[in-house]
């Protein structure tokens, strides 16, 4: 199947295809008529949770939610060769930042091993499975097309000698890749994943849980449907890649005897541009420092995504009208952008930094004057009510707010011209000062006395209004401005490490702010005309601050 582009207008209000299954298995006469609806989140803990996996999470948690229901966590630990600790940690700190909970039902792959084996030596003392020594490169030489048969010259071996080859593969008789457990089901069937898969193999690595206590471990396709049963699950949801495995899947939930008998439905993963998500891509930035970690905001983890000031609202919200859909799709980064972009306008207070700042002189200002000004907190939320700013003769404004010779159009501060400083007073440019280099180092007005507030009594038309921080109270920041790390919509279609941005970071230092940043670390703000901003929750300090800019004030998201 094809990719397409999905927009909002052909998602929101779409039916959920996975709902009207479930309605109808619960229903009477159904599948599971009179049990509850019963899911799990199955996530393999050798990396961090992406921005893909917290749409799995919302179908398994919300679909469990919606039908008064309960989802299980269950870490897949079934190959140990990149599973952590650390990754287990931060895949429950992910989730409960959504908003879900599993109450006490957490739960390993690697909790079933004794179970497993048991179960796949019964399997092979009733015929269903054997020990392969085919290597994988022989595997796959083997593997035949659709019009012939795969092969294995070890298929009708006894069940005798699989049975005992199968305990001294489990007592570590043999290296890794010298034989496999297959499942005997069909070497001629057209969906090669019947093909007498792997059900075990060898692996002589140390498991994050059970350390060196087995050396052969399950295949997912294994495991997963035993796992899926023995913990009651009724509705096993998986991505689309997973349809084709459905058979098998079935085929080890009917021969061998479990307690429940789950259903498995598949949906479509989701796809971003501008990014990728395979995790295997994902270590590899991190592993070669071409991001500071998981954690880089620039990354589609959910971890970087937080540290850059997207809100659980915002990517619940984004989750919800992408939809859930049986073709694959790529939506639009700037959609995501957008969902953040509602919930921060709703929800963040307004304030005023000044990222690259150059002196206003107010001459005509008494110089050991100092005023209050009473400014709104978030015009979207009169109940956040409002906070006290100082103004005094010298002020920080950006540099762009003042241009000497100003072009068609300039409407902030030049020579002659009047603007509005945020809230207080009407000011009228009357010069600037430069450096030896000829870089303006302090701009000249003068302000009328009689506008405060920012009114005219007079009733002439001013412009233009730009935001200010007091120069006796504004505290230093660093602000960091983040782009697309890729430079093409599409970085998986080649040599995603040649697509890298350059310049998707900028680093800006001696940033105004107001003192109020120094205290609230905890919440986004909108920079005044700069966008939406929070700080970094890893390197600022109070002695440091540095502020994140989560998502400009421009939606450059078009329904289409």
């Amino acid at each position: 199947m094809s990719d397409e582009i999905i927009t909002t207008e052909e998602t929101e209000g779409s039916s959920n295809f996975i709902h009207t299954f479930i309605e109808e298995d619960v229903a009477p006469g159904g599948r599971f008529e009179g049990k509850k609806v019963h899911t799990r989140f199955p996530p393999e803990p050798n990396g961090y949770l992406h921005i893909g996996h917290a749409k799995a999470i919302c179908i398994d948690f919300g679909t469990a939610e919606k039908f008064n229901g309960i989802c299980n966590l269950r870490m897949d630990d079934t190959n140990p060769t990149k599973e952590d600790t650390e990754y287990v940690d931060a895949i429950q700190e992910d989730i409960k930042w959504l908003g879900f909970t599993w109450d006490d039902r957490f739960y390993y792959a690697s909790d079933y091993f004794p179970k497993m084996y048991e179960f796949a030596t019964k399997l092979i003392r009733e015929g269903l499975a054997y020990v392969c020594e085919l290597t994988p490169d022989q595997m796959r030489e083997n593997r035949g097309d659709l019009s012939h048969p795969a092969v294995s010259p070890y298929r009708d071996r006894p069940v005798e000698e699989s049975l005992a080859l199968f305990e001294r593969m489990k007592n570590g008789e043999f290296e890794d890749g010298k034989m496999t457990l297959r499942a005997k089901i069909d070497l001629a069937s057209g969906n090669f994943n019947m093909r007498d898969p792997v059900i075990y193999r060898i692996n002589h690595m140390s498991h994050h849980r059970t350390g060196e206590t087995w050396c052969i471990y399950p295949m997912y396709d294994f495991a997963h449907p035993i796992e899926d049963a023995l913990e009651g699950i009724t509705h096993s949801l998986c991505s689309l890649e997973f349809e084709d495995h459905r058979p098998l899947y079935d085929w080890v939930i009917n021969h061998i005897d479990l307690p429940a008998k789950p259903r498995q439905i598949e949906f479509a993963r989701l796809g971003i541009n501008n990014t990728v998500m395979s995790k295997r891509k994902l270590r590899q930035l991190v592993e070669n420092s071409y991001v500071s970690g998981w954690d880089d905001p620039r990354m589609p983890t959910l971890c970087g995504l937080r540290r850059r000031g997207y809100t659980p609202a915002s990517i619940r919200n984004f989750c919800d009208r992408i939809g859930v859909a049986k073709v694959n799709s790529t939506v639009e980064y700037s959609f995501l952008e957008h969902c953040l972009r509602e919930d921060l306008n709703h929800n963040a207070q307004r304030t005023m930094a000044v990222l690259n700042p150059v002196k206003l002189i107010l001459t005509n200002y008494p110089e050991n004057q100092t005023e209050e000004f009473e400014v709104e907190n978030n015009p979207e939320r009169p109940e956040d009510g409002t906070r006290t700013v100082s103004f005094s003769r010298e002020l920080w404004i950006e540099e762009d707010d003042f241009m000497e010779e100003p072009v068609k159009g300039y409407f902030r501060l030049f020579p002659g011209n009047e603007v509005r400083l945020k809230t207080t007073y009407i000011v009228r440019c009357t010069g600037c000062k430069k450096d030896e280099n000829g870089k303006v180092v302090e701009v000249y007005a003068e302000y009328d006395p009689l506008t405060r507030g920012g009114n005219t009594p007079d009733g002439r038309k001013i412009k233009g209004t730009i935001h200010w921080a007091d120069a006796k109270t504004a505290i230093d920041a660093e602000v960091r401005l983040y782009d697309s790390l890729f430079t093409v919509p599409d970085p998986e279609a080649g040599d995603f490490l040649e697509e890298l941005n350059p310049d998707s970071l900028k680093v800006l230092s001696g940033c105004k702010v107001e003192p109020v940043l120094a205290s609230e670390n905890s919440q986004s703000f909108q920079f005044m005309r700069q966008g939406y901003f929070c700080q970094d929750n890893r390197d600022s300090t109070p002695e440091h601050l540095v502020f994140n800019r989560s998502v400009s004030l421009k939606d450059s998201f078009k329904k289409k």
